[in-house]
């Protein structure tokens, strides 16, 4: 990795082991800053305040190698990235205002993608992981993974009907709570419904009955006006001397006929005339017919009115006319149907509920039970490696236990407590040496004690469910002396099929690693290009006995941390 204005670092390449490298370095130096940078990498937090004072942005670049055919190989690709002789070649930059961006095999790409390629890359475990270590969901979710798929698959079983409970039981409550409300609507609709029914209106009839109630309240007027139109058109009978247009119309169209022969343009016109003539008589006799059949039944205009008057109430509550009275109508017979259908519904919904629950207690005994299989091969395996790390009479178990709650779902003739990831509370204990009672290790384990639990569980993982890479922040804290020595040897022996990173204030540890990198400030109280090196023969001593005694030229604490560095050779 090449490190760039982040935090202490003004610019340094970090370059590790692919077997086992130790950081170290004096307090504050900014060892802390090197897994700060690797977690940049794998897609974590980018915080402003890590971009070093006076610089625009912080950079970190990293070379990670990947195992052909992974799964991190393919997602990359996938997003466009090319690998560089079998490797990925990853930036992310943070800027001082905030801005993060992040690149991956020359390909810019979300930060989200970073932090996917992570899960199959890197492991990284530090002190506020232990702190995690002693959450009860933390811990389950330690023995799920521990597990595979012997737990994964009735847990995927079980969680599918989860969530189709929530979701009946929530339509259920839907229905139930508003009860009144959709009674209330019932109510409404049917009377809305009924009040129509009553009328029994028909589609366009309001426009039909406003038609004809202009045509009745004018009947006087119209009737003369057609009667008079008729008269002019066709001749009045009391009035045989008049004239009238048809006659008009036909002496018109005699004049020419007797002279059509002549000139074919005034045979057209002959011709045209004699259509006028044709249509005056048609719309003389409409008018005539008209006249006739035109009521003035006072009544009639009555009857009209009224049900324009009723039809007029349904469209002043149902809609701006009967076409949209009708459309509501129609509608609102649907709405009923599915209101009146609501005592059916909850009898439907009620009997899936309780087969739902009755289903999930008989995969939540399922899951039970895997996990209970898996906590046995699990708490051997932790136990086994404990052994190796000094506390040999360390004795590590699960205790698996449910709730009663008269609310939940019946597990092996017991009603508990359930919830998205089944009924179990799962909560690993300690007894550290015979005699002494197993309990929880966040009331039982000391700092120590919890330091090794966690680097034997990541061990056990390693064996299971392994990653190229693991990086430890400091988690020998609170270890000395021989427990030290037993976490550098088991270090070193993880480091054999696995890549290892580990920041740490222990020189027992750090004389077990392939290569020792120290990273140390210069005057100004910046860590530069020279300030993380490689410590080899004499350079290697003289840390080592820093970390020992506080005092690099003290001839015990060299002859101690060359024994630390012959044993470790020795036995790696």
């Amino acid at each position: 990795m090449r490190i760039r204005s982040l935090g202490v670092i003004d610019d340094a390449v970090v370059e590790l082991s692919p077997g086992f490298t130790a950081v170290t370095g004096e307090t504050g130096a900014g060892k802390t800053m090197v897994v700060t940078s690797l977690g940049l990498l794998l897609g974590g937090r980018a915080d402003p305040a890590l971009v070093r004072i006076g610089a625009e942005k912080a950079v970190v670049e990293g070379r990670v190698a990947v195992p052909p055919g992974a799964a991190a190989v393919a997602r990359a690709e996938e997003a466009g990235a090319e690998l560089d002789d079998g490797a990925l070649l990853i930036s992310r930059t943070v800027s001082a205002e905030g801005r993060s961006r992040a690149h991956l095999g020359g390909r810019s790409v979300p930060v989200g993608l970073l932090a996917e390629l992570a899960d199959d890359l890197v492991a990284v475990h530090g002190q506020t992981d232990q702190q995690g270590l002693l959450k009860l969901s933390r811990q389950r979710q330690a023995l799920d993974r521990y597990a595979g798929d012997a737990v994964a698959v009735p847990l995927a079983e079980y969680t599918g009907a989860y969530r189709r409970l929530r979701a009946v039981s929530a339509e259920l409550e839907e229905i139930t709570t508003r009860a009144r409300e959709r009674a209330q609507e019932a109510d409404m609709l049917r009377y809305g419904l009924d009040e129509i029914a009553a009328v029994e209106p028909r589609p366009g009839e309001d426009a039909e009955l406003a038609e004809e109630a202009g045509r009745l309240g004018h009947a006087e007027a119209l009737s003369s006006a057609a009667t008079a139109a008729h008269a002019a058109l066709a001749g009045n009978p009391e009035d045989p001397e008049g004239i009238d247009a048809s006659t008009l119309v036909a002496g018109a169209h005699r004049a020419l006929e007797a002279v059509r022969a002549h000139d074919p343009a005034l045979a057209a016109l002959a011709d045209r005339i004699g259509e006028i003539g044709i249509l005056l008589t048609d719309v003389a006799g409409e008018l005539a017919g008209y006249a006739d059949d035109l009521d003035a039944d006072p009544l009639r205009l009555a009857a009209v009115e009224e049900r324009r008057a009723a039809l007029t109430a349904l469209t002043r509550k149902y809609g701006e006319d009967i076409d949209a009275v009708l459309a509501w109508a129609e509608q609102g017979a649907a709405r009923l149907t599915e209101l009146d259908g609501d005592d059916e519904r909850i009898t439907e919904l009620t009997a899936e509920r309780d087969a739902l629950r009755g289903e999930l207690g008989v995969l939540a005994q399922r899951l039970t039970d895997a996990r209970t299989e898996a906590a046995q091969r699990f708490a051997a395996a932790v136990t086994a490696e404990l052994a190796s790390l000094a506390m040999p009479h360390a004795r590590v178990s699960f205790d698996i236990r449910q709730t009663d709650d008269p609310e939940g779902v019946e597990v092996g003739g017991r009603t508990v407590a359930y919830g998205p990831s089944g009924v179990d509370e799962v909560e690993l204990l300690l007894a550290p040496h015979p005699g002494a009672p197993a309990r929880p290790i966040a009331k039982g384990a000391s700092g120590g004690e919890l330091s090794r639990v966690m680097l034997a569980v990541e061990v056990v993982f390693a064996g299971t469910d392994p990653v190229p890479t693991y990086l430890f922040d400091e988690v020998d804290a609170g270890v000395g002396g021989k427990a030290a020595v037993e976490i550098g040897r088991r270090l070193a022996k993880l480091a054999k099929t696995a890549q290892v990173v580990v920041v740490t204030h222990l020189p027992q540890v750090a004389a077990f690693a392939d290569r020792q990198l120290l990273v140390e400030k210069t005057n100004d109280g910046s860590v530069t290009r020279s300030g993380v090196k490689v410590l080899e023969g004499e350079e290697r001593v003289r840390e080592l006995s820093r970390m020992l005694a506080g005092q690099e030229n003290s001839e015990a604490a060299r002859a101690h941390a060359e024994e630390l560095l012959a044993t470790a050779r020795a036995e790696v």
